[in-house]
């Protein structure tokens, strides 16, 4: 009884891994163990960035605080506090937000919690 491969399957197999690697620099398009580690290489890199992301934002949403909280002559540890301690329930994305297109908005907040 002659051996029974599937070449259809394989083949469909490969040919959807080659497809996610177009654009790839060389080999690393066209040569199946290459483009298959590159591929899976390139999966990893996306779980940790993503987890990465966030914690960029976060750190430039405080980096803009701080810049802003500073012309109030407040630093950001200083209005973080007193914006707790008011009950004001703001995130740092919508803080940073404000402080960066709407300045005005920013410095009622910041007066608010002075005043508090």
């Amino acid at each position: 009884m002659p051996r029974s491969v599937n070449h259809v399957a394989s083949r469909a197999r490969r040919k959807k891994i080659l497809k996610l690697t177009r654009g790839y620099f060389g080999c690393r398009r066209n040569v199946w163990t290459v483009a298959k580690n590159t591929w899976e290489k390139g999966l990893t890199y996306a779980y940790r960035d993503r987890k990465d992301k966030k914690r960029n934002f976060r750190a430039l949403w405080i980096q803009r605080i701080n810049a802003a909280a500073r012309q109030h002559d407040l630093s950001y540890s200083k209005l973080m506090g007193l914006i707790h301690k008011s009950g004001i329930e703001i995130n740092r994305k919508v803080l940073a937000d404000l402080a960066l297109n709407n300045p005005a908005a920013f410095a009622a907040v910041v007066d608010k919690v002075k005043n508090a």
